[in-house]
């Protein structure tokens, strides 16, 4: 399976980009915040993949980062979702949104993807709840860049296709962190995953530069007992 592709951007499609690795072209489908994120052609690019496998059908589709690949994967095994309905979640809500949006059981913001009606936004907010927090985690573990700097030794090396065991570089800002923590701490401390990463979703949206203490104790807080 091909986990990583890191080459020569050579043009970009409204939907899809093609990378040159090594003289092979590899046409790579994205979500459009991958493909708004991407440098001008010519540039060296690094995308996580999934390669998608049918009969008469092989496709490759570009992630910005594992926790973006993570949500298009966990969203293709719920019923009636499809690469193209996935991609259109993404592209919409972003990684970061997908996490808050399931966290929270936010169906309306789910809904809101092209082509996504109320029954798949609530299986979708359903079955995916208690995945969010790992995902969370995730991003607070690092992503791909998407692209790498066009040096001289970069240039001289041969892009080559990475297998899915190659690790990543850290490139997830503070405030990612910070959740991950704070969700850990959350269920060492016997908290549902889904109910921790609810908490922290909300504390965090009222944070604008959260530390992981402060998610803490104000996650804390809601979900202490209402009297």
């Amino acid at each position: 399976m091909i986990g990583r592709l890191t080459g020569f951007l050579a043009y970009r499609g409204p939907d899809h980009v093609m990378i040159d690795v090594g003289g092979v072209g590899y046409l790579v489908h994205c979500s459009d915040r991958t493909l708004a994120g991407l440098p001008p052609a010519g540039a060296i690019v690094s995308l996580h993949t999934d390669l998608l496998v049918r009969e008469d059908l092989m496709q490759l589709f570009g992630f910005a980062s594992l926790a973006e690949k993570e949500w298009y994967r966990l969203l293709t095994t719920v019923q009636g979702v499809g690469a193209k309905a996935a991609l259109a979640v993404l592209s919409t809500l972003g990684p970061e949104g997908v996490s808050r949006a399931i966290a929270l059981g936010d169906m309306a913001s789910v809904k809101a993807a092209p082509g996504v009606g109320p029954k798949i936004a609530q299986r979708i907010v359903n079955e995916l709840r208690d995945k969010a927090p790992a995902v969370m985690a995730m991003a607070g573990a690092g992503g791909a860049p998407l692209a790498a700097p066009a040096t001289a030794a970069v240039a001289a090396a041969s892009p080559e296709v990475i297998d899915t065991g190659a690790a990543s570089a850290p490139a997830t800002p503070d405030r990612a962190f910070a959740q991950s923590d704070a969700l850990s701490a959350l269920g060492n401390l016997g908290y549902a995953p889904s109910e921790a990463a609810a908490a922290v979703t909300r504390a965090a949206a009222d944070m604008p530069a959260p530390t992981t203490e402060a998610l803490i104790r104000a996650a804390l807080r809601l979900l202490a007992p209402k009297d």
